[in-house]
């Protein structure tokens, strides 16, 4: 019950993730990125710890599909896991378990990768991806915005969506854009709302962070 996408803009090398569920929390469980590395998504009976491990892994170099070989073989219950990674160079590597519930599908693109489970068309990863991808003009926040609105109009879950949340990195070790909706009627309309708001502000803050002396407000 829960589809996302991960990203990566081949201009800037941004790297992010986006992510919706009928799930309380989406956001502190399911999406993961570092800079210089990539982005990771982990669902269905999800195992937080498999985001870490996979950035880690990234991060020393390896590809999107090693990393993904190398974490499955070390998860005993990897049945019940799905997975979506993408590496710092766009290559993507995805995994539904035996044990995922459908409708379950996968779709890679360009820079992206998607997944879904318990939705209610396999349609959807690909809907995703070709919104990503229609979308090359815009901000790779921008981009993921529209790649999860096109899940959820090529059918989302059965149930609403309660939460939603969309992650970006750029050249810093903390996250460019770190947005999070929850219990919320409509966390994807939301979350677009919040990334309006916080876009332009979004080189303000990395400013403030790294060099204060030419920060303003």
């Amino acid at each position: 019950m829960t589809f996302s996408l991960a990203g990566r803009c081949a201009t800037t090398g941004m790297l992010g993730a986006v992510v919706t569920t009928s799930s309380l929390a989406v956001g502190a469980r399911c999406s993961h990125a570092r800079a210089g590395a990539g982005a990771v998504l982990t669902q269905h009976f999800t195992d937080p710890r498999l985001g870490p491990m996979a950035l880690d892994l990234l991060a020393r170099g390896h590809t999107a599909e090693e990393a993904q070989t190398a974490i499955l073989a070390a998860t005993p219950q990897r049945e019940w896991r799905q997975l979506a990674i993408i590496d710092r160079h766009g290559d993507t590597a995805a995994f539904s378990g035996a044990k995922v519930q459908p409708e379950k599908a996968e779709a890679h693109g360009r820079d992206c990768v998607a997944i879904a489970n318990i939705v209610r068309s396999a349609a959807v990863p690909r809907a995703m991806v070709e919104a990503f991808q229609a979308a090359s003009a815009a901000s790779l926040a921008r981009r993921l915005i529209a790649a999860i609105r096109a899940g959820e109009a090529a059918g989302g879950e059965f149930k609403p969506v309660a939460s939603a949340a969309l992650i970006v990195v750029h050249r810093e070790t903390f996250p460019y854009i770190d947005l999070r909706v929850d219990e919320h009627a409509s966390p994807i309309d939301e979350l677009a709302r919040l990334l309006s708001a916080y876009e332009p502000e979004a080189d303000g803050y990395v400013m403030r962070a790294v060099d204060p002396d030419r920060a303003t407000g």
